[in-house]
């Protein structure tokens, strides 16, 4: 069956990086459009970036842009989300999410539409 599990959270100084990781079990990585998504307390789970099935086309919230990087290696079944320059802000549980269509990434589907989860990977940033 489909199994994510992430991995890379943890606890970082405001200004810092994180490597987030997305391990992929069940399916053939490239055959599934993957999402990050995040939620902090108290507020709504939203996509940070996603990356298609389709043609390995990536998307970026705004909140992202430049500073967050979304990858996939096919041969290690895992996606990665290389995150820099954090601010207290990005502090949430991090979740990847899959789901078999190329089309979610680009029309942006908010997460009820992904039929795929891991369990999260909580991550702190600190001022």
């Amino acid at each position: 069956q489909v199994q994510l599990v992430e991995s890379g959270g943890g606890l970082v100084q405001s200004g810092g990086s994180l490597r987030l990781s997305c391990l992929a079990s069940g399916f053939t990585l490239d055959r599934f459009s993957i999402g990050w998504f995040r939620q902090a307390p108290g507020k709504e789970r939203e996509r940070i970036s996603c990356i298609s099935s389709s043609d390995g086309s990536t998307y970026y919230a705004d909140l992202a842009k430049g500073r967050f990087t979304i990858s996939r290696d096919n041969a290690k079944s895992t996606v990665y989300l290389q995150m820099n320059s954090l601010k207290p802000e990005d502090t949430a549980v991090y979740y990847c999410a899959a789901e078999d269509s190329s089309f979610i990434c680009a029309y942006n589907s908010a997460w009820p539409s992904w039929g795929y989860w891991g369990q999260g990977t909580q991550v702190t940033v600190s001022s």
